[in-house]
């Protein structure tokens, strides 16, 4: 409350515990892509359950399109792929709508959040890490954007990626995570 987010919701799946946990560290650090829809799913779940029930954080409305956090390239040439793209391609059909891969990138390699220890550190680690290629920024401009992730730790990244959004014209974020810690 002391530092206001640049997204307007987040909603989550599950926590971030066992055993959930360990499914996550299997897709992300072990390769096992077939888990990407399970969470999908279960993410879709709790979306439009919060939908219909019109929660006040949370607009009866879907996103106009889909993203998400991106990897730096490096990153993606060491893992060989995006998990939270992987839970957002089969997340975007399922909420019928469009995913833009491309509208977000990571324009420097920043250690990876969960090894910076200090919410500060973890601040600075993303300063103007995030931009928005000219060729997307037609999808912005007064849309609402759907943010994919696989964790949410502090929230910091979600947040840098939020403001970059609101700088080219975003008129609502919301984040869809599918494990957050508690």
């Amino acid at each position: 409350m002391k530092r206001p987010r640049a997204f307007d919701a987040t909603i989550v799946a599950c926590d971030y515990a066992a055993p959930t946990d360990q499914l996550i560290l299997a897709l992300k650090f072990g390769g096992r892509l077939a888990l990407a829809p399970m969470f999908a799913q279960m993410l879709r779940d709790v979306i439009l359950l919060q939908a219909s029930s019109a929660q006040p954080t949370l607009s009866a409305d879907l996103p106009d399109i889909l993203t998400a956090v991106p990897l730096s390239a490096q990153r993606l040439q060491q893992r060989g792929f995006n998990q939270a793209l992987e839970i957002a391609k089969p997340l975007a059909p399922m909420l019928g709508l469009n995913l833009q891969h491309g509208l977000l990138l990571r324009q420097r390699d920043t250690p990876p959040q969960s090894q910076v220890p200090e919410l500060e550190q973890r601040r600075r680690n993303l300063r103007q890490a995030f931009a928005v290629p000219p060729a997307a920024m037609q999808y912005i401009h007064g849309r609402h954007i759907g943010v994919v992730d696989d964790v949410m730790t502090s929230g910091e990244t979600l947040h840098a990626l939020a403001t970059t959004l609101r700088r080219h014209g975003a008129r609502r974020i919301t984040n869809f995570v599918f494990a957050r810690t508690p």
